[in-house]
């Protein structure tokens, strides 16, 4: 975990990202799709840490669709940053996985947002 990158605007752990070996987190603006992405754009231009800052959140023609991203960035919002990183820290010792090698789905992208919530918090299906 490069715990640094933190959480991006939108809910995507920037942290544990492994899309990009040198990108600096989507809050330092040098990721590659800060150009195309809408949750970006929008943060910025608001002044917003989070997307869900917003009283419009969630977007849902942006990547707010995917119900892990959304169910992190609400986490973010009732525990903050920094407990739902030190969540994931100890996930990500007990083997629990952001992303699969070579793929952008992981052990977080479950049908039901209630068990995304549990396995952040708890560490446990």
């Amino acid at each position: 975990m490069k715990r640094e990158l933190g959480i991006g605007y939108c809910g995507l752990i920037c942290a544990l990202c492994s899309g990009n070996k040198n990108c600096l987190g989507c809050k330092s603006g040098t990721c590659k799709g800060k150009d195309t992405c809408k949750c970006f754009k929008c943060c910025q231009e608001k002044g917003f840490s989070f997307c869900h800052e917003c009283d419009r959140f969630p977007c849902m023609d942006s990547i707010l669709i995917k119900k892990r991203i959304r169910v992190f960035n609400l986490l973010v919002k009732d525990y903050g940053e920094e407990h739902i990183l030190d969540c994931l820290e100890r996930n990500e010792r007990l083997g629990i996985q952001y992303h699969y090698p070579d793929r952008e789905i992981g052990d977080y992208d479950l049908t039901d947002e209630n068990e995304i919530r549990r396995l952040v918090l708890d560490g446990k299906e």
